[in-house]
């Protein structure tokens, strides 16, 4: 059965599914149609609902519940993590909320947070992430919200790190950073969203137990990227809760989605999220 499967260019997800869409594990039978493209596009392509398996914002999901359910694999979640809001320069907390901010993307995890961390900032501007870093240097925008490999990168450029939105989540929770994750159809065959959350654990794995036999794939999608970085934004993205959620990362993106709802930024539908 070929099924349609939708991740990102970045490292973490061109590591984790290298495997299954490469055969390099027993995917049951199962073959994929990829579609690679950014998140925020992912998200979007989520809002049509016509993509069977597809990484996806945690932010993103809490307006999907009723279309799809999430895998307890492929799990981008974890400490220190999170985006970072960048600038030229040092502003007080006092003045974060009156700049004029990029951001990557409307249901990015990254947007909510920085609207948790920071509710009466309005001036938002909308852009590809790796666009972001540009713009800021360009004087386009005040401030960045950036994600991806950026983070590391950032402050050789002589950019300033104004907070780390991870640190803030933690801070406020004591909780894992649940960023992005990997959902199903809801309407499919439960058996076949099992099925399909096996073949993604044995993927993640794989990559980890040989991660020389992945590298080739993530480095054809990293062309721009310093292998250092490459193997930093693996290191920090792909993690034990990438292999499964388990009840602590069940639990973070519970919270997540009971913070959202009680500031009236949405309403989870639905609370059988987890094939």
């Amino acid at each position: 059965m070929q099924l349609t499967l939708g991740f990102s260019p970045c490292p973490n997800d061109t590591f984790i599914f290298d495997a299954m869409i490469h055969g390099k594990i027993d995917t049951e039978g199962l073959t994929f149609d990829v579609l690679m493209a950014d998140v925020e596009q992912l998200n979007q392509k989520a809002m049509e609902g016509d993509i069977a398996i597809t990484k996806l914002s945690y932010h993103a999901y809490a307006y999907l519940t009723e279309k799809y359910q999430l895998l307890n694999s492929g799990s981008a979640l974890g400490n220190n993590c999170g985006p970072l809001l960048i600038a030229r320069r040092v502003y007080t907390q006092e003045e974060i909320p009156h700049l004029h901010v990029a951001i990557p993307g409307k249901y990015t995890t990254a947007n909510l947070l920085l609207r948790l961390a920071f509710p009466s900032l309005q001036d938002r501007e909308e852009m590809l992430f790796s666009d972001i870093e540009p713009a800021v240097l360009g004087e386009r925008v005040q401030a960045g919200l950036i994600i991806h490999e950026n983070r590391f990168t950032y402050a050789e450029k002589g950019l300033k790190k104004l907070i780390d939105l991870g640190e803030y989540w933690e801070t406020q929770t004591g909780l894992p950073i649940p960023l992005g994750g990997i959902v199903v159809r809801r309407d499919m065959d439960l058996e076949l969203k099992q099925k399909v959350d096996r073949v993604l654990r044995r993927s993640v794995e794989f990559a980890l137990q040989n991660p020389q036999q992945t590298i080739s794939f993530v480095r054809q999608y990293a062309q721009e990227m310093d292998d250092k970085v490459m193997m930093q934004h693996i290191g920090l993205y792909v993690n034990d809760f990438t292999v499964d959620l388990g009840k602590k990362g069940r639990k973070a993106i519970e919270f997540m989605y009971e913070k959202g709802g009680s500031l009236k930024l949405f309403q989870v539908e639905n609370k059988d999220i987890f094939v």
